[in-house]
């Protein structure tokens, strides 16, 4: 299992919420929490 490391900058990325529109984490930057949920479907 891969590791983070602690107390580093995020790389910064992009994806689709759940209605479809584009974000990128740098659209927070300045915010001092993101939480980001990644659900996994299974179909």
């Amino acid at each position: 299992m891969s590791s983070v490391a602690l107390n580093k900058e995020a790389p910064d990325f992009q994806m689709d919420d759940y209605k479809g529109d584009l974000f990128k984490l740098s659209d927070f930057q300045g915010k001092s929490n993101v939480l980001i949920v990644l659900n996994r479907g299974f179909v």
